[in-house]
């Protein structure tokens, strides 16, 4: 939130375009966390690549957790969010 309300005016009340900017910003930002949830809700049960190696497919999709080595994170996840 705090990014977000960086790039509204500083020294004067925010007009209704301000506003506007910021929610088309915001709109944006949480369409892409809403998708990332609602798939990492979807893969509970699998691989995500994020190194944990717990799950029985892991080995499948990311031996010795090989995806770390240039990543961090659900890398798996990640790359179906982009």
């Amino acid at each position: 939130m705090q990014q977000a309300f960086e790039k509204l005016p500083r020294h004067k009340a925010p007009n209704k375009r301000d506003w506007e900017q910021l929610a088309q910003r915001w709109h944006h930002q949480l369409e892409q966390r809403i998708r990332k949830l609602q798939l990492l809700n979807e893969s509970l049960t699998g691989c995500i690549g994020c190194g944990c190696l717990s799950m029985e497919t892991c080995p499948l999709y990311n031996p010795g957790d090989i995806l770390g080595e240039n990543h961090v994170g659900p890398v798996i996840l990640d790359a179906m969010t982009e």
